[in-house]
């Protein structure tokens, strides 16, 4: 068997790792003079660390954050320095999904609660979590539409089981009437089952205007807090200072 007949039962075997890097390995071992394990050894290391890529990269798509160039290294914490960043960073460990605890994030518009939101989910995915981003509004369209066409019982076990969903922007837009009830139903598939970070610009103080659904809201709110970390984001906001820059 020639290289490029090598090359292509390689792909038949779905070793693309292997097969992207032969020739080079080849020649790393001819001018290394490459024991036969250790060539073996590199050549399998190569397609674990591929398939390892593509699987975070598949999981990042998957998630569907609305900027995946959000991440904890590119997140001043400088600007609200009393935020509680030792939380921020045991979030992003995955200890709390794992516990299947929740969190949730208050605080104006603009002080970061979706850029943390986002990273501590690209954070999740590299420890090997799946996760799952969705705007408040969106994925309450997403249900109404599931609940239309007949597909909400898949639709709620699929939401009932992701290790990880995040739910932002809680009180950024008017929600339908059966909001509360909505949300209360994911809330309570997944309470202690699997984590929800959901984050709102509103104080939960306003939750039951916003909502119409005082009692909704409450059971809402005890399910997330029982096991739950709560961050407070702000006062300073972002786009307030970009803003006056700008000016």
């Amino acid at each position: 068997m020639n290289l490029i007949e090598l090359n292509r039962a390689l792909k038949q075997l779905r070793l693309g790792g292997m097969a992207a890097v032969l020739e080079t390995r080849l020649r790393q071992a001819q001018a290394e003079a490459m024991a036969p394990i250790d060539l073996l050894s590199c050549l399998v290391s190569d397609e674990l660390t591929r398939r390892s890529e593509r699987l975070l990269e598949r999981r990042r798509k998957q998630a569907q954050f609305r900027d995946s160039q959000k991440t904890l290294d590119n997140f001043d914490f400088n600007f609200n320095k009393k935020m509680n960043r030792s939380l921020v960073f045991d979030l992003a460990t995955g200890a709390f999904i794992a516990r299947h605890e929740d969190a949730l994030f208050l605080g104006p518009p603009g002080t970061g609660k979706s850029h943390l939101a986002q990273a501590i989910g690209q954070a999740a995915i590299q420890q090997g979590y799946r996760v799952l981003y969705r705007e408040t509004h969106t994925l309450l369209d997403e249900l109404a539409e599931a609940s239309i066409d007949g597909t909400r019982k898949e639709c709620l076990k699929f939401l009932e089981t992701v290790p990880l969903l995040i739910i932002d922007d809680l009180g950024m837009r008017k929600l339908p009437l059966t909001a509360a009830e909505e949300l209360l139903e994911v809330v309570m598939r997944r309470y202690e089952r699997a984590s929800t970070l959901l984050t709102s610009n509103r104080p939960v103080e306003d939750w039951g205007k916003l909502l119409g659904d005082a009692a909704a809201v409450s059971a809402i709110l005890d399910r997330l807090l029982h096991h739950g970390h709560l961050l407070k984001c702000g006062p300073r906001s972002w786009r307030t200072k970009l803003d006056a820059t700008a000016q």
